[in-house]
């Protein structure tokens, strides 16, 4: 009788340990060097799942390796650096089918926090990103009519590269404008493991 109270107290705590919610793993933190250093995010699984996923496919795959930063703006109005889709000089790179605006859920695009870049249709993020420079309060989901941009993670080392990159010479090519004038690589970008 003892050992068959204690084999449903034992079945019972195994239940109530089946029930609790699984904790999450340490956030993915990824290392991305740059031709002017290193600069390393910890992203945000929990607020943009979807974003993260598609972030990290391209690492994985190795598609930032050798892209350059294609905008790089600083006013008073804004701060960024935006890269991951083009190749020198400016050749746009394939990518997968764009995935579904999460800004809603998100943080703020504040200063040091990386978000998806995107077109005029909130659901058309693909592989390009940038880095809030500064706050960009512009950028945040304010309802329907400005649907923001997903913020999926945070320069946690190497900010002080970023500022640097953010202060180099733009100028026009192309059909853009705010390129720089002496192209900046990413040479790679990987996970961190352990």
């Amino acid at each position: 009788m003892r050992y068959f109270k204690v084999l449903c107290a034992v079945l019972a705590l195994m239940t109530a340990l089946w029930a609790l919610p699984v904790q999450a793993g340490p956030a993915p933190v990824v290392v991305i060097e740059t031709s002017m250093g290193k600069v390393i995010l910890m992203l945000d699984e929990r607020n943009a799942p979807e974003t993260v996923k598609n972030f990290l496919r391209y690492v994985d795959e190795g598609f930032y390796d050798g892209t350059i930063f294609h905008r790089v703006i600083d006013s008073a109005d804004m701060a960024i650096v935006q890269g991951g889709g083009f190749a020198y000089p400016m050749k746009r790179k394939r990518t997968y089918m764009p995935i579904k605006n999460e800004a809603m859920n998100t943080q703020s695009n504040d200063a040091g926090t990386v978000a998806m870049a995107r077109s005029s249709d909130p659901d058309s993020a693909t592989c390009q990103f940038f880095f809030n420079v500064q706050d960009n309060p512009v950028f945040n989901y304010q309802g329907p009519s400005n649907p923001g941009y997903a913020v999926f993670g945070k320069v946690i080392r190497g900010m002080n590269v970023v500022k640097e990159i953010v202060k180099v010479k733009t100028g026009r090519k192309g059909l853009f404008d705010d390129v720089p004038r002496e192209p900046v690589f990413i040479k790679k970008a990987y996970r961190m493991h352990g």
